[in-house]
């Protein structure tokens, strides 16, 4: 079993390691932690590249096992007679359609706009509200820095964050962010992330549209 002391880590510094053990053909971690932010990242983590996960809290520190799923035997299909394998004629086809275009949001700043507060508030609720009324809705919604604030549970634009979610989209909340400003606790949607993870996910749409 390998194992990785990511103790007094920053994030993302405890997934990646992880993923370095995982790159290299690790079956078997054991990952120790000091941070439930860092703890439930690397899970997470874990979890998407086929681990069994299991988390063990000793007097503060986490410590994560976790073994690769056997994957099931795939039964092998019977072999087709000779006729049946030979190639048929292809009739013509159409071109193939191109690709469907998409796009993710990174908002750093809890307000839109510097100059007025309050109505810098109004137009971020506005946008979210829209945002969540489009027909082809976002892959993901980073929030980063200040930008946090906007999924505290009794911020304006919570609700809007919420709705998003509903329709599929992916609401990561920077886990280093969160920590800064000692707001874990009050953190009423979205998925408390990391760095990695954060920008692994905004690499897979066409288009950025950053706040």
């Amino acid at each position: 079993m390998k194992t990785i002391d990511a103790r007094g880590k920053a994030c993302p510094e405890p997934v990646t390691l992880t993923k370095a053990s995982v790159d290299q053909g690790a079956e078997e971690v054991e990952v120790l932690l000091d941070n439930p932010v860092s703890a439930s990242n690397v899970r997470r983590f874990l979890e998407s590249k086929g681990f069994g996960v299991q988390l063990k809290d000793d007097d503060g520190m986490l410590i994560i096992s976790a073994s690769k799923k056997n994957e099931q035997t795939k039964t092998s299909a019977p072999k087709k007679k000779a006729a049946e394998q030979a190639p048929r004629p292809q009739s013509a086809q159409l071109p193939a359609a191109p690709p469907k275009e998409t796009f993710s949001v990174l908002i750093t700043c809890q307000n839109l706009g510097q100059s007025d507060q309050q109505l810098g508030d109004v137009l971020m609720k506005s946008f979210l509200g829209t945002l969540s009324q489009l027909d082809d809705a976002p892959l993901a919604v980073a929030l980063m820095n200040e930008g946090v604030k906007l999924a505290l549970y009794d911020s304006s634009s919570c609700d809007h964050l919420k709705n998003l979610e509903k329709k599929g989209v992916l609401v990561l909340v920077c886990g280093t962010c969160v920590s800064h400003f000692h707001i874990a606790e009050q953190i009423g949607t979205g998925t408390i992330s990391n760095m990695f993870e954060i920008l692994e996910t905004l690499n897979k749409a066409s288009k950025i549209m950053t706040l």
